[in-house]
């Protein structure tokens, strides 16, 4: 083989190898990319069901019902103000964690529309929201407003 073939197949194999390694690394990204839903998304049937995602708002009030076989199994409503969403979680919730409180689970949406959480996230004061769980409470408001002014009621 000459040295200008030998050269080829190096750099050949190099490219090779660096694609192969590109490829790994955005596979590995892709797994681990978790996106974020609102209730009204959820509603809307714009979140994958079985994928893992997060979902984020607030917890309804009067809707937090505890097994009374196992108290670490607990049901809750979650809602953006516009509609809302059944959340199932078996574990111990955060200390923050109540009633109009805003918060982030984590977890697989089921057939049934029931939002399976492995991890449930509270809000850390009073004044703090996650951006994100803002942003579609902040939304979802403002399309509830538009609906009731084109009705000619207010909310």
């Amino acid at each position: 083989m000459t040295p200008r073939r030998r050269r080829m197949v190096l750099v050949g194999l190099i490219i090779a190898g660096i694609g192969a390694a590109v490829s790994l690394a955005l596979t590995a990204f892709q797994k681990n990319l978790l996106f974020f839903y609102s209730p009204s998304q959820v509603i809307a049937g714009e979140a994958p069901k079985g994928s893992l995602i997060r979902l984020g708002g607030l917890v309804v009030e009067g809707s937090i019902v505890r097994d009374e076989q196992d108290g670490l199994k607990v049901r809750f409503g979650l809602t953006d103000r516009a509609n809302a969403v059944t959340v199932a979680y078996r574990g111990i919730l955060p200390d923050l964690f109540r009633e109009g409180q805003g918060i982030v689970a984590q977890g697989r949406l089921g057939s049934d529309n029931v939002f399976e959480a492995t991890e449930v996230l509270a809000k850390h004061d009073e004044n703090y929201m996650p951006p994100e769980v803002a942003d579609a409470v902040g939304k979802a408001m403002g399309e509830a407003m538009k609906a009731s002014q084109q009705a000619g009621t207010t909310p």
